[in-house]
């Protein structure tokens, strides 16, 4: 991986290839999938506002006039939701080559998903795990297939608290429970990697994030919308770990891709380190047992 300034240039065709990217209508979503369907890929976005969807796809293909871009409908609020779209997708597909689990939620006020989570981790972790679970058997089918989570460098911030993961118990912290979440992105993908290791048809699974890029998900925060304005990266740039993470022909299983620069902040994207309580393999089998229970999806 010597290439330090690896970018879209760095991307061959993905003609023939079936990509899925959660939360795609805006933000870096929006931006892979505007990349990957301009290098030839088919690209299902699944996405919770299919009319939104809709325009995105036609600004795109107004600059590629021939993405082949499909939609949809997952609300990753909802296990029933995650389950629908899998079943819709392999009724259309016969492959799929990455899965980018992009969508996700930020420092918004205490909510609960459909089925009782609360909703940072319900739809940033678990909304995801019951997807990939049962978009597995595709996964597998498909040779060379990738699984990208998407972290954050809030993640460095987390600390599960396993005996009230829904936040019962305790008086509601937005930010502490968006870095919960983004350790959970982490603990699944190690504990995914480590548990496909000896399985020869198993995906890949690669994670990433990106650094502190100007995106539509700080809304709820307006500090860090002020903040963002004067020295985040743009959305062009913020996507290169994920579109690394997701192509790279040298990245390999438990790899996370992060801003080169300061602090991991904007930049390239690069193999970068995350924190030693992510590395913890008996707290991400805590987790994934738990989201096991909790979703009624065993892998």
């Amino acid at each position: 991986m010597s290439n330090t300034k690896w970018n879209v240039s760095n991307i061959p065709s993905q003609a023939g290839k079936v990509i899925v990217i959660t939360g795609a209508t805006s933000g870096l979503g929006k931006e892979a999938t505007k990349v990957l369907a301009g290098k030839n890929a088919t690209v299902v976005m699944a996405v919770r506002n299919t009319k939104k969807a809709e325009a995105v796809a036609k600004e795109i293909q107004a600059e590629f006039p021939n993405a082949k871009i499909d939609i949809k409908r997952l609300d990753l609020n909802s296990l029933d939701s995650a389950k629908s779209f899998a079943d819709s997708f392999a009724n259309s597909y016969d492959r799929l080559d990455v899965l980018i689990n992009n969508a996700g939620i930020m420092m918004c006020p205490f909510s609960k998903t459909d089925d009782g989570f609360e909703v940072q981790m319900g739809v940033n972790h678990l909304g995801h795990f019951a997807l990939t679970g049962h978009l597995m058997p595709l996964l597998k089918k498909t040779k060379n297939a990738r699984i990208v989570a998407t972290s954050s460098i809030a993640h460095k911030s987390g600390d599960i608290n396993f005996e009230d993961i829904n936040w019962k118990s305790r008086d509601y912290a937005t930010t502490k429970a968006y870095s919960d979440s983004k350790l959970a992105n982490l603990y699944f993908a190690y504990e995914l990697a480590r548990k496909l290791e000896n399985d020869s048809n198993a995906p890949m699974v690669v994670t990433s994030h990106p650094g502190w890029t100007k995106t539509e998900l700080d809304r709820h925060s307006g500090i860090a919308a002020f903040i963002g304005n004067i020295i985040a990266q743009k959305v062009d740039m913020g996507t290169l770990p994920t579109l690394r993470a997701a192509i790279d022909e040298n990245a390999k299983s438990g790899d996370y891709f992060g801003p080169k620069g300061f602090m991991e902040m904007r930049g390239y994207p690069v193999v970068v380190e995350s924190t030693k309580l992510a590395q913890d393999k008996a707290k991400a089998k805590q987790l994934w047992e738990m989201s096991e229970a909790m979703t009624g999806v065993s892998y």
